[in-house]
């Protein structure tokens, strides 16, 4: 007896061995079999899909969870387009809340709004309070005098963490810190309650399920300035222990979380969590995954680490979060104690730094199947190409940046190294795959629209942004599903809709492949399952139903249920 038993679709299964099909079987949340194999056998529940496009479940490689989970009960500044309505969203903003209540705030753009807000003026729009805005990147952020006061800036009785900056300007302090100075402020709220945590992340779930999202790769927990509590993962645990964490979830752990341990010489764990978890303990549900190391900062700061100086800005070539020394020690440490290293590296400096460290650890350490990754990759230069392939590195770059902030790349880089930005075809003519990934909430994290802006590679000004790393709608579709599968070393369990694997996957309105390429974003996701339950679009489904091949009777003297 089936679980569930889909008929009349439209399955793209994106397996080699039976591409498409049109019935699929379920049973104990996995596929057991399509069309003649299963389509006389009874189920429980059987949807008459009636020619709906079905696809493996989507992935993003690269996401913020509980950080966006959190940013939609803060202050939204991602349209603001000039200093004067940021200030007057602030001050609307703070009616309303408790008195003692900070005016959080998240998403502005100075490149939209022509300068980073000031300490001064955000102490006018809100008197007396303590306002903390968070830039899009994540990468820095403007407090005012309050905050500045509290967190011993302004008194300088605290030192500037190393890989940070205190902007000072002639009055002093700005109210800008940005990459690790963030540090002096996140200090102040850290570590937030794991009930906290876990609404956030519930409420992400939600947003997630609604985009045909199955499985997400947290990007940074449990410490420096991207984690939210030393004890994240609990905050996950907690969601799914409530019944709202719909995804399935691999958590990076921050490098900073990591300490010295002790093994016996031949195991050379010296580095890592204590009772030596590593990249891989958990379940299908919630997993460690690799440990992260910021290299540098962001393109759209212009604090990436380029071999270049930027063509706009007065940071010239960016920064290291650390010591090259430090960075690379960190690297090879985790690699030898068994962690698989997603270095984060957007600056062609920053990613030679990476793949070197990654070189020099696999000779120490021969580990000839990890998958160790650089995440966003965002400007790699020609020769840096094979190196990936070379190394088995894979890049995890975002495609929709390009859309979201294309233009501003684009004047940070120059002609000449625009081609070089957030590339995709130059690394799978390498062999190397490229998984889909959002890097949200910096960008949208709808994986449709991270589809469209693979083909297409359009800023919101209408710019082409390196045309010739323009893939098709199949290639991108298999980035959101079986590389990211891939990338998370769940290829035998998901991915692909496959006898054996898990029952996850979105029922669509079209395929990607199907309607012209502007047009991906906009294709409805009308049902999301996962282990063979919908955590989407349930009324959808429930439209599909067709007469059911078990009935329940319920006798009038006792609650129990018996099949027939």
């Amino acid at each position: 007896m089936l679980d569930l038993k889909l008929v009349n679709a439209s399955l793209f299964t994106l397996a080699e061995a039976t591409p498409t099909a049109t019935a699929m079987g379920v049973l104990n949340g996995r596929i057991v079999g399509f069309d003649d194999d299963i389509i006389d056998l009874p189920a429980r529940r059987t949807l008459d899909c009636g020619g709906a496009v079905v696809v493996p479940g989507f992935g993003d490689s690269h996401n913020h969870m509980a950080w966006f989970g959190q940013s939609l009960t803060e202050l939204d500044l991602s349209g603001c387009t000039t200093l004067d309505e940021l200030y007057a969203a602030v001050t609307e903003f703070t009616d309303g809340l408790d008195d003692d209540a900070w005016v959080v705030g998240s998403g502005y753009d100075d490149t939209v709004l022509g300068a980073h807000p000031h300490r001064d003026d955000l102490d006018a729009a809100a008197p007396g309070r303590s306002v903390w805005l968070k830039h899009r990147s994540g990468h820095m952020c403007v407090v005012n005098t309050p905050v500045l006061e509290r967190a011993g800036i302004l008194d300088r009785s605290v030192s500037t963490p190393e890989g940070g900056t205190v902007v000072v300007g002639d009055s002093g302090p700005t109210g800008l810190l940005e990459e690790q100075a963030q540090k002096l402020v996140t200090a102040l709220v850290v570590p937030y309650p794991i009930a906290d945590l876990a609404d956030a992340i519930g409420a992400a779930s939600a947003v997630y399920a609604s985009e045909g999202l199955t499985h997400v790769t947290e990007a940074g927990i449990g410490s420096g300035w991207i984690g939210r509590s030393p004890v994240e993962l609990a905050a996950y645990t907690e969601a799914r222990r409530r019944g709202t964490l719909n995804t399935r979830v691999q958590l990076m752990s921050a490098s900073d979380a990591l300490h010295p341990l002790t093994s016996a010489e031949e195991d050379r764990i010296s580095f890592g969590l204590d009772l030596g978890l590593t990249t891989g303990f958990g379940d299908d549900h919630i997993r460690l995954g690799a440990m992260k190391i910021f290299v540098d900062g962001s393109l759209i700061g212009r604090t990436a680490a380029v071999t270049e100086a930027f063509c706009d800005h007065e940071h010239s070539t960016g920064s290291f979060q650390l010591s090259i020394d430090e960075l690379t020690r960190r690297i090879i440490n985790a690699h030898c104690s068994g962690w698989t290293v997603a270095a984060h590296a957007i600056g062609d400096a920053a990613v030679d730094v990476a793949l070197d460290a990654f070189e020099v650890a696999q000779n120490d350490c021969p580990r000839p199947g990890v998958r160790h990754r650089i995440e966003h990759a965002g400007i790699v230069r020609p020769d840096q190409l094979a190196r990936f392939a070379t190394l088995n590195v894979t890049p995890v770059p975002q495609a929709h940046f390009l859309y979201e902030v294309g233009d501003t790349m684009a004047a940070a880089v120059g002609v000449d190294r625009e081609p070089w930005v957030y590339r995709h075809r130059s690394f799978l003519d390498q062999g190397v795959r490229v998984p889909g990934s959002s890097d949200r909430p910096v960008a949208s994290g709808a994986p449709l629209l991270g589809m469209q802006s693979m083909v297409l590679r359009q800023s919101s000004g209408g710019a082409v942004i390196g045309p010739e790393e323009r893939v098709d709608a199949e290639t991108a579709l298999r980035a959101y599903t079986v590389d990211t599968a891939w990338m998370a070393g769940d290829e035998d369990h998901r991915g692909t809709l496959e006898r054996g694997k898990l029952a996850d996957f979105v029922v669509l309105s079209d395929h990607p492949a199907d309607v012209p390429a502007e047009q991906i974003g906009a294709i409805t996701v009308l049902a999301t399952v996962i282990d063979g339950l919908g955590v989407f679009g349930q009324d959808y489904l429930d439209t599909l139903e067709t007469s059911p091949t078990v009935r329940h009777i319920e006798h009038e003297s006792t609650t129990e249920k018996q099949e027939v």
